[in-house]
């Protein structure tokens, strides 16, 4: 089956804005389109989200610092969102896959299409546990106009935008530009000063975005932000909530204890995914039920 009969077989849904399920983050901008239409799962659009963006032609350093982060991310429960792309985008969905975490592509053009089409096996990967999302109508073709239209989507989704690589002049420092506009968090990794694809992060540092060599430079920065978030979409009715009659999260926090443990340990103790296991323990932790530890293990905190 290709990927166009795929999405013909997929059921549209038109996301009205003032909807509750519309995005909350992307309901707050001024110019967020009055509909959006999205394939897949639209709750992951609800869930705390972070942007990798960069080069379609990037080094292999570059490639792998997209695809090493976004996994990082993707296993503590971030949404990853690109667009895409060749090079840094697919990269970002690679590695958010890499470990069955949830990522979000925003396209610009409509949904009965995929640009370009060699990236149309990662778009069927991608919707078995995220969503391919667009304002565009289906039929609408891609137009070299709608790509940097799309991209305050990209940062409009998210809590921050991450800049892997980039050129002086390029579409990742529009939406890096949008996502400060937005007063969503901007992030670059530096690079070799002979690389010209490490000159829009240097830049983009010069202006203020925030320096990061780890993953976990970001999620220090975020973790604040992604408590709000949590606390509005569980009023708003979707499933973030550790309720003590939560079947999963008793079995989770049971199966945890005092020593030191991994996702891969949890789910293999619970019968959870590592998706589900590393979403869970990000609200645990933005809770302080649990301590996240060095090599990625968790544990409970003392009363």
């Amino acid at each position: 089956m290709t990927i166009i009969e795929t999405l013909a077989g997929e059921a549209l849904r038109q996301l009205v804005r003032g909807s509750k399920d519309y995005p909350p983050l992307l309901m707050e901008l001024r110019d967020a389109p009055d509909t959006l239409y999205a394939v897949g799962d639209p709750d992951t659009l609800h869930l705390p989200a972070i942007a990798i963006v960069g080069s379609r032609n990037p080094t292999s350093g570059g490639r792998d610092n997209a695809f090493h982060f976004a996994r990082h991310l993707a296993a503590t429960g971030f949404v990853i969102v690109s667009g895409l792309a060749e090079g840094i985008d697919a990269a970002a969905h690679e590695g958010a896959l890499a470990v069955g975490g949830r990522t979000v592509a925003v396209l610009g053009h409509g949904l009965d299409q995929i640009y370009p089409a060699s990236n149309g096996a990662l778009a069927e990967r991608i919707l078995k546990d995220g969503a391919l999302v667009s304002e565009y109508s289906v039929g609408t073709p891609p137009r070299r106009g709608h790509f940097p239209q799309r991209n305050r989507i990209i940062s409009g989704l998210c809590l921050g935008t991450l800049v892997v690589e980039a050129a002086r002049r390029s579409g990742s420092l529009i939406t890096a530009r949008t996502a400060g506009e937005q007063g969503r968090e901007v992030f670059a990794i530096p690079g070799s000063i002979h690389n010209p694809m490490s000159r829009g992060c240097h830049q983009l540092i010069r202006q203020g975005a925030r320096l990061v060599e780890t993953a976990d430079d970001i999620l220090s920065e975020l973790a604040p932000l992604v408590a709000g978030l949590m606390e509005n979409a569980d009023d708003a009715g979707y499933a973030t909530t550790t309720d003590e009659q939560d079947e999963d999260y008793v079995r989770l926090v049971d199966a945890l204890g005092f020593d030191p443990q991994t996702p891969e340990e949890l789910a293999a103790k619970t019968g959870l995914t590592i998706e589900q296991v590393s979403s869970m323990l990000l609200i645990l932790e933005l809770q302080e039920r649990i301590e996240s530890l060095p090599g990625g293990a968790y544990s409970k905190l003392g009363s």
